[in-house]
C-alpha cells in the first residue's frame, strides 16, 4: 500500500498544476477592478456623425415655411419671450376656439370675456341680445375640430405686440328654436362644418399670458 504521504503529494502537484493552468487562461485581477469596456469601433468608409447647431427650428417650420416672413415673426417672439411654443400656441388656440364658439352658440358669454378684446365681446353681446329679443334659442353640440392651420404671424418688435392668424374647420350640430319650441333652423342629428378665420394677439414678455380673439373672419 502506498504512503499517506505520497499520495497527498501527489494530489497537491494536480493542484497546483491546474491553478498556473487556470491563471494563464483566466489572467488575475485585484480587488474591484473596473472591467475594461470594448473599444469603439468604427465602420470603414463611413464618415463620424457631426451635430450641426443652429438648424432650423423644427417648433416654427412644423407650422409655417422656413424661412417666412411668418417664421421671422414667430422666431422673434421667441426671442423676446423663450418661454413661448408654437405648437403649444396652435394646441392653445384650438381648445380657445371650442370655448369662444360654444360660449357664443349657448349665449353663455362670462366665461370667455377674457380672451376676446372688447369690440368682439360688445358684438357678441349685441347678436345674443337680438337672438333673445326674437325669443330664439339655440342648442349645439361641439363635434370636434376638423382643421387647425395657422395662415399668418406678425411681431412688432417695438411694441411687441403679436399677432397670430388661425383657420379652424369645426364640426358641430345646431337647432334654433322659438319661444314655443318650434325648429326654426338646423337639425340636431345633422353635422354641419363651421369654418372661421381669426385672429389672435398678445403683448410678448407682458404678465398676461392669454391671448385674445382681435378679429373674426368666417
Amino acid at each position: 500500500m502506498e504512503s499517506p504521504m505520497v499520495s497527498i503529494l501527489v494530489l497537491a502537484g494536480i493542484a497546483i498544476f491546474l491553478f498556473l493552468r487556470l491563471r494563464s487562461v483566466l489572467g488575475t485581477r485585484d480587488g474591484f477592478e473596473k472591467p475594461r469596456m470594448p473599444e469603439p469601433t468604427s465602420r470603414r468608409g463611413q464618415p463620424d456623425l457631426e451635430v450641426i447647431e443652429g438648424g432650423p427650428d423644427n417648433d416654427i417650420t412644423d407650422h409655417v415655411a422656413e424661412g417666412s416672413a411668418q417664421a421671422d415673426a414667430l422666431a422673434a417672439m421667441k426671442r423676446v419671450e423663450p418661454g413661448f411654443g408654437v405648437s403649444d400656441f396652435v394646441q392653445g388656440a384650438r381648445g380657445a376656439y371650442e370655448m369662444i364658439l360654444m360660449g357664443f352658440e349657448n349665449g353663455e358669454l362670462n366665461d370667455i370675456q377674457p380672451f376676446i378684446a372688447e369690440d368682439i365681446f360688445e358684438s357678441f353681446v349685441e347678436a345674443v341680445s337680438q337672438r333673445e329679443d326674437q325669443g330664439l334659442s339655440i342648442e349645439a353640440n361641439f363635434i370636434g375640430v376638423r382643421e387647425t392651420t395657422l395662415l399668418n404671424a406678425t411681431f412688432d418688435e417695438t411694441t411687441r405686440m403679436a399677432e397670430v392668424t388661425m383657420r379652424f374647420v369645426g364640426e358641430l350640430t345646431s337647432v334654433v328654436y322659438d319661444r314655443d319650441g318650434n325648429v326654426v333652423e338646423g337639425d340636431a342629428k345633422t353635422v354641419k362644418k363651421q369654418k372661421d378665420t381669426w385672429v389672435f394677439a398678445r403683448n410678448m414678455g407682458g404678465d398676461d399670458p392669454n391671448w385674445q380673439l382681435v378679429s373674426t373672419d368666417a
